[in-house]
This record gives structure tokens, sequence and C-alpha cells, in this order.
């Protein structure tokens, strides 16, 4: 794609840069920078740029793009190929078949966390009543507390996170998803959840994919990540756990009898996470629960009744 902004002429046909031709181009040129799922990546930055769905660009592969088409869509190929995340470039991202709006002020949702909200109402569906109080400690793009709202009526959650406009984003979704009223939000730090902020003092379900990541490992994230998704979103202290010892030290004060925090994990955390909750809090793991790729991810503590 020697320049795919500039315009052809008739008699140039078989070289234009049909939409076959730039989805091609684009993912041999993404895979040689060693950029992931590179045809999707092409697809769904060239989508953009025509401003259709995905889908409909395999019924206009000979269809060629305006120069203006493909001008922005040029700028949004330079930078993916110099990692900045797609979900950024395009504006959204697909989290448990629902689809949320991300900026770069918000993580990007990712599949492993769609665990937590599996278990979270895989609990609700066990622990029948007419109400559930949910509250989401660092929602992002409150992808998590959205999607439980979404698929429980019952649901009533409060989103807390410390950057406001993370807030903002999540409001917009929670609009998009038709259940602002059910999810409210508040800009606090971990549980300092203030009596302003909501109408219950405890909560069923607490739920966290909390900063975990160790400062030391910052150099062995990928570039997409580390240059470009939220730090405070990212990063957990020197050992990673910092966020889990602020939620272990309020947990009891703030969590039912009978209730279950639902807590996502690094890489080898369960059992340090494990121990710390058991110490801080005296609360018993009751599940620890791998993704598809065999990482325990997710891990499950309960207040006995």
């Amino acid at each position: 794609m020697t320049n795919p902004a500039k315009t052809q002429t008739s008699t140039q046909a078989n070289t234009e840069w049909t939409i076959g031709r730039l989805l091609d181009w684009t993912r041999q040129h993404f895979s040689d920078r060693g950029i992931d799922d590179p045809r999707l990546c092409a697809e769904l930055l060239l989508a953009k740029a025509l401003g259709c769905e995905k889908i409909l660009l395999y019924t206009r592969l000979d269809q060629t793009p305006t120069s203006e088409q493909r001008a922005d869509f040029r700028t949004m190929v330079k930078a993916a190929a110099a990692n900045k995340p797609i979900a950024y470039l395009i504006g959204h991202k697909e989290f448990y078949s629902l689809d949320f709006t991300v900026t770069p002020d918000v993580l990007i949702p990712r599949p492993e966390t769609e665990l937590l909200v599996e278990l979270a109402l895989k609990w609700c569906s066990e622990n029948p009543r007419e109400r559930y109080d949910l509250l989401d400690i660092g929602t992002g793009s409150g992808c998590i507390a959205v999607t439980i709202a979404k698929r429980n009526p019952a649901v009533r959650a409060l989103a807390t996170d410390i950057s406001e406009a993370a807030l903002e984003v999540a409001r917009q979704n929670a609009d998009r998803h038709d259940v602002a009223d059910r999810v409210a939000f508040a800009c606090m730090d971990m549980l300092s959840v203030s009596a302003d902020a909501t109408d219950v003092g405890r909560f069923d379900l607490i739920l966290s994919n909390p900063p975990y990541v160790p400062e030391n490992d910052q150099a062995t994230l990928p570039a997409n990540v580390r240059d470009h998704e939220p730090a405070v979103a990212l990063f957990g202290g020197n050992d990673g756990l910092h966020a889990y010892r602020r939620i272990a030290s309020d947990a009891c004060t703030r969590l039912r009898p009978g209730g279950s925090i639902l807590l996502e994990l690094g890489h080898d955390q369960a059992d340090q996470v494990e121990s710390l909750f058991a110490e801080t809090a005296g609360l018993r793991v009751c599940g620890r629960h791998k993704d598809l790729a065999g990482i325990e991810r997710v891990i499950q503590f309960t207040l006995p009744a």
C-alpha cells in the first residue's frame, strides 16, 4: 500500500485500492508488525473509516472508498502499527455480547473479565431475592456493573472510580444500555462509600477488577497496554496487591452477611489474595475460578450469614 489515499484513474482499475485490496494489504502489514488478530484489526479499522458494520465489508469488496475515507483509514493504520489499541481508535469494544464505548481514560474490557460477570450472575440465580445491591469498585468503562444490571433487572448497582473521566464514559455506557436508572456512579477511592452515594449501607455483592500488575513488571507488558492504557487502572504497587489490601481492610463493613466478594486476579496471585483476606478480613474463600487459558482469574469470598 504505497499510498492508498491517492485517487486512482479509471484506467488503473486493476490497481485501485478496493475494500478487498485494502483488507488484504493491511492484514499482511499488521501481521508483519506483530499485531494480534491482524485480519480482525484491519476489518474494524476499515469499517470505522467507512462508517459501516464490519460484516458489510464483504458485500462491497470490489468497491473503492473515497479519498477521504482512505486517508482516515491510513491514519488509523499507522497509529495501530505504532501500537495504539484498536479499541481506542474505533471508540468501542464488545464485552459479554454488548458494545461499550471506550476512550484512553478507561481500561479496555477484556474477555477474561467476563468470568467475573458470569460468576456474579450465577450467584444471583442461586440466591434469589427481589433486589440485589451491588458495588463495582474501579468501574472504568462500567462494563461489569452495566452488564450485570442489563442481564438481571433485580440488580441495583453503585459503580465507583477514582477517575471522573472514567466515570463519564461509564455513564455513557449505562445510558447506552438503558440501565442508568439502576446504576449509580460515584467518584471515590476503593470502599470509601459515603452516605450520599447510596441508599444502602451494605451490599450483597462486591466486585472489582482492580489494578493488579506489579509496578516492577511494567516493562514486560505489551507496548499497546503499557504505553496507552491508564496506569491507575493497571498497576497495583510494587507487588500488585495494594488494591486487594485496601478492599480487604474494609470488606466486612460493606458486605452483608451471606454476601459475596468477587475479585479478578493477576497471574499467580490467588494464594496471596486468599491469605490476605483470611488474615485481614477473616473471610473464607468459597471459590477460585480459572479462565479459558487455565489461569486462576477470579477469587470469591463469602461472609457467613
